[in-house]
């Protein structure tokens, strides 16, 4: 298998972050992509050189359209945590799959997961996924991801970044956290699609190094330019917070996450794997500081005018 070999991909979750950034890459390195989607044609994001299918995960059928024709397959969830419908979906992706005889699947369980079971639906929906793709026989890849540095360019951390040089996140600050850029899950995610002999391995991905929130405060004042402090933000604040803007069932899915993470069974869950996925995948993802010199931060000036809404992530 070799990446001078355009693909044909099928990208669930294409107009997502984490999916549209996949996506994109897919696009600039000349692949065909295409996606699955429920908006309507006005409410989808740019993505040059993409095309998308209106439909349903639930639906067996549409499913089989975005997949027929294709080649290969990179999929992140939408974010569901309800497992009969979690199920549903891996097993209609992966039916679709065997059907058009997908070379490979590379399944973005879109966080870490801990080894035994552990009650939280965000964690245990993404394991079942995990397992209905691989039982399928499906050629799968599967990577998990910790925590997205994008995260932070949001309405919620940019003002108080900017304006006052705090970093607050609901992570604990002692949590080494191998934070990752969505470009970054696209470059893993493109040679996870690539490269040979792959076939079957689950892959901790990560950024360049795990930081401390004290840590990643540092490296966001390098980049930025100013003193930068962290700031533990609550769980259940994040939250009720995330519950305007989602829902209470989404929200209480995203957040399990950092509740897990705040009562300290595993603080080494966001970690990273000593270099093992980046040498498998032969990528090395940017530091922390460049990422943060890339983004356009003055957008969250309170001197500056409302955002453009395409600029909220």
């Amino acid at each position: 298998m070799s990446s001078e070999i355009p693909m044909r991909v099928a990208v669930v979750g294409a107009t997502g972050f984490q999916g549209g950034a996949v996506a994109r890459l897919l696009a600039e390195r000349h692949h065909r992509v295409r996606g699955l989607t429920r908006r309507p044609e006005a409410d989808r994001p740019p993505l040059p050189g993409a095309s998308f299918l209106a439909g349903d995960l639930g639906v067996p059928g549409d499913v089989r359209r975005l997949f027929a024709g294709t080649t290969h397959a990179f999929v992140t969830m939408p974010l569901v945590y309800d497992e009969e419908r979690v199920e549903a979906y891996a097993r209609n992706i992966a039916e679709a799959a065997l059907a058009a005889g997908t070379e490979r699947l590379v399944f973005n369980a879109n966080t870490r997961l801990p080894l035994g079971p552990t009650g939280v639906a965000a964690f245990e929906t993404r394991r079942l996924a995990e397992r209905v793709l691989r039982d399928s026989g499906v050629p799968l890849v599967v990577l998990r991801p910790p925590v997205y540095l994008d995260n932070l360019f949001s309405p919620w951390n940019g003002p108080a970044l900017v304006d006052e040089g705090v970093l607050a996140y609901p992570l604990p600050e002692s949590a080494r956290t191998a934070w990752l850029s969505h470009r970054g899950l696209a470059e893993a995610a493109l040679a996870a699609l690539t490269r040979e002999d792959l076939e079957g391995r689950t892959l901790d991905i990560g950024g360049d190094r795990a930081l401390t929130g004290r840590e990643l405060a540092a490296a966001f004042g390098r980049g930025l330019g100013r003193a930068v402090r962290y700031e533990e933000l609550d769980p259940a604040v994040f939250e009720r917070g995330l519950a305007q803007l989602l829902g209470p069932a989404t929200a209480a899915g995203v957040a399990g996450i950092y509740h897990y993470m705040a009562g300290g069974a595993d603080p080494l869950l966001m970690a990273g794997d000593d270099g093992v996925s980046s040498e498998v995948l032969g990528v090395q993802p940017s530091p922390v500081e460049e990422w943060v010199a890339r983004q356009p931060w003055q957008v969250w000036s309170s001197d500056a005018e409302e955002p453009d809404a395409d600029l909220r992530r």
